[in-house]
C-alpha cells in the first residue's frame, strides 16, 4: 500500500496497485502553477482512493490537475482520455522504493538551469 498527503492533511490518498512511470516535467505549465518542476508517477484511476475533495483546475482541453484548497499543495494530473492518474512523488509517504526514470516537456524547461545526469530526456 502506498499512501501520501497534502501538506496539511485535508487531502489523503492511497493505492495498491504498482506506482510506475516516475518522471520529472519541465513543462512551461507546470513551472508557472508550482514555480519550478513536477515530478510525479501513475497508477490506474480506479486504484487510487482519495479522501478528502480536492480541487481541479482545467488546465487544458485534455487535461485537469488537483490540488488542496486548503493548504495549496499540488498534488494530481489527469489527462480525460487516459485510465491513469499522476501523483505528485513529494506527496507520498516513504520510504517510496521509487527512481527517476526520464524527463519529460525538456523544450519547456527554464533558461535558469540545466538538466544534469544520464537519465532520457524527452523533448
Amino acid at each position: 500500500m502506498t499512501t501520501g498527503s497534502c501538506l496539511c492533511g485535508a487531502i489523503t490518498f492511497e493505492t495498491s496497485a504498482p506506482i510506475k512511470g516516475a518522471s520529472v516535467c519541465h513543462c512551461g505549465q507546470w513551472r508557472r502553477q508550482s514555480g519550478h518542476l513536477w515530478a510525479s508517477a501513475f497508477v490506474p484511476k480506479d486504484t487510487l482512493e482519495i479522501t478528502g475533495k480536492p480541487h481541479w483546475f482545467a488546465s487544458s482541453p485534455k487535461a485537469e490537475r488537483g490540488f488542496c484548497p486548503a493548504c495549496g499543495s499540488f498534488l494530481f494530473w489527469q489527462a480525460h482520455a487516459e485510465k491513469t492518474i499522476s501523483i505528485a512523488l513529494g506527496a507520498l509517504s516513504e520510504p517510496t522504493g521509487l527512481r527517476l526514470q526520464k524527463h519529460i516537456f525538456t523544450q519547456g524547461k527554464g533558461d535558469y538551469y540545466d538538466i544534469d545526469g544520464d537519465l532520457p530526456q524527452q523533448p
